[in-house]
């Protein structure tokens, strides 16, 4: 059996978050959606369970972080070239989200940061293939 991926972030509104993920590409999952969850389905085995606010605090005993001041999880997508990253992020700020820093570019990746409506940071990043097989510095060190 394959291992699933559930991320689960707080959001103070669903209906946002619906239609910011959709925007992305995440489908919903109607099986694990309700008036206090929406599951969104990334591919088979990964969702984010965007999760109101009270819902989530049932999840932990500790303080709920609010995600448009504190970070407490970062999830990154890798996409299959730059140009890729370059267009989900302009997707995603025509959905409402904003850039959360500048692009990152170490040679071998190149990263954006995406944050949604409620602050949660996703990150979309491009890999030379070469230097996911190496490593960064082996692919680096060829390549001066």
């Amino acid at each position: 059996m394959p291992t699933n991926i559930f991320v689960s972030y707080p959001t103070a509104d669903l209906d946002r978050s619906k239609a910011f993920y959709t925007a992305l590409g995440a489908t919903i999952n109607p099986l694990f959606t309700g008036e206090n969850a929406v599951c969104l389905a990334w591919d088979e085995n990964i969702y984010f369970m965007m999760l109101t606010r009270e819902l989530f605090a049932t999840f932990t005993d500790k303080q709920v972080a609010d995600p448009a001041t504190t970070a407490q999880v970062q999830s990154a997508f890798t996409r299959d070239s730059r140009d890729d990253v370059d267009m989900v992020m302009e997707v995603g700020l025509a959905a409402g989200g904003t850039e959360h820093g500048p692009a990152q570019d170490q040679g071998f990746m190149y990263c954006r940061d995406l944050e949604d409506p409620d602050g949660n940071v996703l990150s979309f990043m491009y890999m030379e293939p070469q230097a996911a097989k190496q490593g960064p510095e082996a692919y680096l060190a060829e390549q001066a």
